[in-house]
């Protein structure tokens, strides 16, 4: 028998917006005699919304009242309650991120996955979700090879690198449909910084009001696909990707080449189909999948068709961004749940053998600075932990940590720790004594680093295992 966890994904893209409802379940697959073994065995979308054109107010701003009534009517036909749900995830993607109120749309949409919900944006977490919910990382499990999923969508291209089921890279660039946009004769109305950028590159001149050949147009859309083609060769330095690669993306870094390359996101059906006339979508959607098509990511790599296109990133946001904490976990109250959008603060290696010596040290004074840096009264400790250590030790970290806690946390603010050795639940009990009432938390086999913020649901499976959402979060101007 097995838990079941109804999820949602609502993914607010440059150019469309989708919502998703997957039901997930969590079995212990250590057996009844067993050391526990928690993990989510099947995942099933249950509902495929319509793609309905992200709802504008102006250049700088999404609709946020046009986007909530749109999210309510999907609701409303997949016959779930707002609030019903019981994880999943929002994600402003692509350009939308950096519309100057993508912070405050999250605010808008926050009630509708009840109490547990990933709120977050950053194209690196885009990449990974879209990877995974085109059925790359899938693909690269059960065939054993390296595979390169190609998310094309509005604003961006979003690159994740699978080596048998491992995601090895991820990528983020400023090329997609949207970046270029045609009134029905070809008369071009907009042209992004990037695209300006990559078209002067190849000795091309575009301006608003002008019409532009299709040769003129076909020989930028291959220049984009060839800035595509280097971003996945191992050792290949371009400045020009350099200049057009994503805000807060990291740098696509590879070791080997890839075996496969697999297409999705809203531009992947011209990628994969031809038959379209250039400008049937008022973009350069159609002339950038020709190029890509005929590029050599097509000729020079075995090529997949993905489970999913268009709803990649949906797909993935509502079906793979939950995972579970491990198994010797240990909390003073469940009532501490859920908790969200807790900033992670990394101990780091020196400052984590003096606390397993018992001496604090500065630590209380980098996690208060911390606190006052990100704004907030509270964060998850990071540590790597040990394996099997023994009572005095558990004992003089726990009083370490307990001296820290109670200089730099406020009053009734829960100590969270994240452990990557198995180690919670006994770190948990050492620590109730020498913390003079204030809550713990302590979660093991959860691996984050300083750049990321955590969401933490209600415990599940008895209380013996806690759903754990591990994000980026990352908005531009401001919004």
């Amino acid at each position: 028998m097995g838990d079941s966890l109804l999820s949602v994904g609502i993914d607010v893209g440059t150019s469309t917006t989708q919502v998703i409802f997957s039901v997930l379940t969590i079995k212990n697959r250590g057996g009844a005699f067993g050391a526990p073994d928690f993990a989510i065995t099947h995942k099933e979308v249950t509902y495929r919304g319509a793609v309905h054109t992200t709802p504008l107010r102006d250049a700088a701003h999404v609709d946020a009242r046009a986007l909530r009534a749109l999210v309510e009517s999907e609701y409303a036909r997949a016959g779930v309650a707002v609030g019903g749900t019981d994880t999943g995830a929002v994600i402003i993607t692509g350009e939308s991120a950096r519309k100057e109120n993508a912070r405050s749309l999250l605010t808008e949409l926050s009630g509708f996955a009840g109490e547990f919900v990933v709120a977050a944006a950053g194209p690196d977490l885009e990449s990974r979700i879209a990877g995974q919910g085109s059925g790359a990382q899938a693909a690269s499990e059960a065939q054993h090879c390296r595979v390169a999923n190609f998310d094309i969508g509005g604003g961006t291209t979003n690159i994740a690198v699978f080596d048998d089921g491992r995601l090895d890279a991820v990528g983020c660039y400023n090329i997609g449909g949207r970046q270029l946009r045609f009134l029905p004769g070809g008369q071009l109305i907009d042209c992004s910084e990037s695209a300006q950028a990559i078209a002067q590159a190849a000795g091309l001149a575009l301006a608003p009001g002008q019409t532009p050949s299709i040769e003129v147009l076909r020989r930028l859309a291959g220049a984009m696909a060839s800035l595509l083609e280097r971003a996945i060769m191992p050792g290949v330095s371009d400045p020009l990707a350099e200049r057009v690669r994503t805000v807060g993306s990291a740098p696509l870094v590879l070791r080997r080449p890839v075996d496969a390359v697999s297409f999705s996101g809203g531009v992947a059906d011209c990628v994969y189909h031809s038959g379209h006339a250039p400008f049937a979508f008022g973009d350069f959607g159609v002339l950038l999948g020709e190029a890509v098509r005929h590029s050599r990511l097509f000729g020079a790599h075995k090529v997949l068709t993905p489970a999913e296109t268009i709803r990649a990133t949906v797909i993935g946001a509502g079906s793979f961004t939950l995972t579970l904490s491990g198994s010797t976990i240990g909390y003073t109250n469940a009532g501490l749940f859920p908790l969200k959008n807790l900033p992670v603060f990394a101990c780091g290696a020196a400052r984590e053998e003096a606390l397993f010596a018992g001496q604090p040290g500065d630590f209380a004074a980098k996690l208060r600075w911390f606190l006052d840096q990100n704004g907030c009264d509270n964060a998850a400790l990071a540590l790597a932990g040990r394996p099997n250590p023994g009572w005095q030790t558990l004992k003089q970290l726990a009083q370490a940590l307990g001296l820290a806690a109670n200089e730099a946390l406020p009053p009734g603010q829960p100590l969270v720790l994240l452990l990557r050795h198995d180690m919670g639940k006994a770190l948990c009990l050492a620590l109730r004594l020498c913390l003079q009432g204030r809550p713990v938390i302590a979660l093991d086999g959860v691996a984050a680093r300083e750049d990321h913020y955590i969401d933490l649901g209600k415990p599940l499976m008895q209380g013996r295992v806690v759903p754990v959402v591990v994000k980026t979060l990352l908005f531009e101007n401001g919004g």
